[in-house]
């Protein structure tokens, strides 16, 4: 009689659950059989596209249900093109995550009006690398310290408004009056590379120290490239003899201006999940991410193929974005002023 009572009482209860609670999924259901889309906000071939299919490798061994995944590159205004895509378009349901430029999220701060997303609401699932920058000039101009650029033009690639290769030479250009030249519009990185070896540009400012070992070991090695300056709060191991660009802040404003900028480099390779996903199973993708860069195979694949790993969590880049939008308005006016013009 009790076992009955007992019996009713549960199967009345769960006929009172909302429908959603009834057929709850847990992550390893929802993703099992199916095919995840890991977007890519740049062209195949540069450093950006070589991290995400490096990581698309191994990652889908640690999601819960072991699906497929499968790396798409969705190049275009230096990846805004994606962030406004995953954030405005894409189901939000943990399907589909991409990587962006680790200056993307800070579009909306520095006066972008092409920027439609909060950045604040993306779920940062973690970056693969805490990532030092370096602007650099092909071996012909006969530039090799950033002193001469400010007393002569370097021509430099870019890849779009919103990407590191457009901004920092602009920001250098208003707080220290260098004066880069930035040709833009190129798919990726990887375009610029091919584009210094053609003669159309003569530099590249806002380059991936790691992006540069891993794709253009040789350059470096037959002198075609003079490392200029390094652009981020900290100085790499690889480069003790070139300068630091807070070596050049002499002022309380310029040291503000490098800091706000300069901050995005922790996310040297950022991934993200759109916001509005469950809870779950952006926990889900955080932790088999994290679980990927500490992979034996993978590391062993990342150092074969020069690729330099530091991850930084996703619960760590979700306080940094919030952190960086919490700059004081007039400095993140006069940096959106910088990159207007």
């Amino acid at each position: 009689m009790h076992r009955t009572i007992a019996s009713t009482i549960a199967i009345a209860a769960l006929a009172a659950l909302p429908a959603s609670a009834a057929r709850a999924e847990s992550p390893a259901d929802f993703y099992r059989g199916k095919t995840v889309d890991l977007q890519i906000g740049y062209s195949a071939g540069g450093g950006y596209d070589v991290y995400a299919r490096a990581l698309a490798r191994h990652i889908e061994r640690h999601l819960p249900g072991t699906p497929s995944v499968v790396p798409k590159n969705m190049p275009g205004a230096g990846s805004l093109v994606l962030a406004n895509w995953l954030y405005n378009v894409t189901p939000k349901d943990g399907s589909t995550f991409g990587m962006i430029g680790r200056g993307t999220a800070f579009d909306p701060l520095l006066g972008s009006t092409k920027a439609q997303f909060d950045a604040t609401k993306f779920n940062w699932l973690g970056s693969m690398n805490d990532e030092v920058s370096v602007c650099v000039a092909w071996h012909t101009t006969g530039i090799t310290k950033l002193e001469q650029v400010m007393q002569k033009d370097l021509v430099v690639g870019g890849t779009g408004a919103a990407a590191d290769t457009d901004q920092f030479p602009k920001v250098l250009n208003g707080a220290l009056g260098t004066k880069f030249k930035v040709v833009t519009g190129y798919p990726g990185g990887n375009e610029i590379d091919l584009a210094m070896e053609r003669g159309e540009v003569q530099g590249r400012c806002g380059w991936s120290w790691s992006s540069v070992v891993a794709t253009h070991r040789q350059w470096l090695d037959e002198k075609k490239i003079n490392v200029l300056v390094q652009l981020s709060l900290r100085r790499h191991p690889d480069l003790p003899q070139v300068p630091l660009i807070m070596d050049y802040a002499k002022t309380d404003e310029q040291k503000q201006i490098f800091n706000l900028i300069f901050a995005r480099q922790p996310m040297g390779r950022p991934f993200l999940a759109p916001p509005g996903v469950a809870p779950e199973r952006v926990a889900a993708l955080r932790d088999a991410f994290m679980a990927t860069l500490n992979d034996k195979e993978f590391l062993a694949n990342a150092e074969k193929s020069k690729l330099e790993i530091n991850p930084v969590s996703g619960a760590d880049v979700e306080k940094l974005v919030r952190k960086v939008y919490r700059t004081p308005k007039e400095v993140a006016a006069k940096v959106a002023d910088m990159l207007s013009r």
